[in-house]
């Protein structure tokens, strides 16, 4: 689970609700502060992740002239979504409800998805491109995770089958204390109100569902390369859910910009904001 500075939004971002025809999503907005506005972004966030884990990223990528909107998906925090029926959380589900959040915002966009939000990016894209100038995985890769972080999700998923989300937040928290740095997957949930308030709202259903894809999903490397839009593969410079030597050879299949952020593992996002606004808006510069 990424780690935000914080969740009440920054001078600047605002949160609201994204209508879309495909219901209402909850979001953090931040229009551009310069005259000239560069583009609009929109932000996925990744597993048991949130929009919040790019509000500090928000305010540096308006400063460099871009609108940023950063969403719940269906289902998570602060996203309605059934807590029961998986099917609404089918990977097509959710890369549909991308690409009406993309018209809501007001298509064409740039897209940044981080690590599952990637993976629902990337389908969104192969189902229609129309609507994105430019992809952005984020400490994403090309299939499955790796196979400690599937048994991980596989503990996870055999105890939301037998406890309620609280009690599987407690049995988190007693088994692994703290660590200092945090990643979406691959580090122990953090105790503080605020991440388990995330943690409570997000619907089992759909961590049951997209875990599973986690765990699932096959290398589409090579239909993406297919549609030509610019993409960019940035990661933190370790990353324990893809490895960084098979991001570099993602990014080299896709013949994509590739950025490793210095000081940065699995949430360059959280890790290093500003190293990784500069190395995203460097690639829209080149899009815009």
């Amino acid at each position: 689970m990424s780690r935000p500075p914080t969740f009440t939004p920054p001078p600047g971002v605002r949160a609201r609700l994204l209508g879309t025809a495909r219901g209402e999503f909850a979001a953090l907005e931040a229009d551009a502060v310069t005259v000239h506005i560069r583009g609009t972004v929109l932000l996925l966030p990744g597993f048991t992740g949130s929009k919040e884990d790019f509000i500090a990223l928000q305010p540096l990528l308006a400063a460099a002239g871009y609108r940023t909107v950063a969403v719940d998906g269906r289902g998570q925090h602060e996203s309605p979504g059934s807590r029961e029926d998986e099917a609404p959380y089918a990977q097509a589900e959710l890369a549909l409800d991308v690409i009406a959040q993309a018209h809501a915002v007001g298509a064409p966009v740039h897209l940044l998805g981080h690590s599952l939000g990637g993976q629902i990016a990337r389908a969104a894209v192969l189902l229609d491109a129309a609507p994105f100038v430019s992809l952005t995985l984020m400490a994403s890769g090309p299939a499955r995770i790796s196979v400690p972080q599937q048994e991980r999700v596989k503990l996870l998923h055999d105890a939301l089958a037998v406890l309620d989300m609280a009690q599987v937040w407690d049995a988190i928290q007693a088994m692994e204390p703290p660590a200092d740095d945090p990643g979406d997957i691959d580090e122990g949930l953090l105790d503080g109100e605020d991440l388990r308030r995330r943690w409570l709202g997000n619907s089992p259903a759909q961590l049951i569902a997209t875990g599973r894809q986690l765990c699932m999903e096959p290398d589409r490397v090579d239909e993406l390369a297919a549609v030509g839009l610019p993409v960019h593969v940035l990661s933190g410079e370790r990353d324990d859910t893809w490895p960084v030597p098979l991001l570099d050879d993602m990014a080299v299949r896709l013949g994509a910009h590739r950025t490793v952020v210095a000081q940065a593992e699995h949430s360059p996002n959280t890790d290093q904001p500003e190293r990784t606004a500069r190395a995203l808006t460097a690639f829209w510069e080149l899009h815009s």
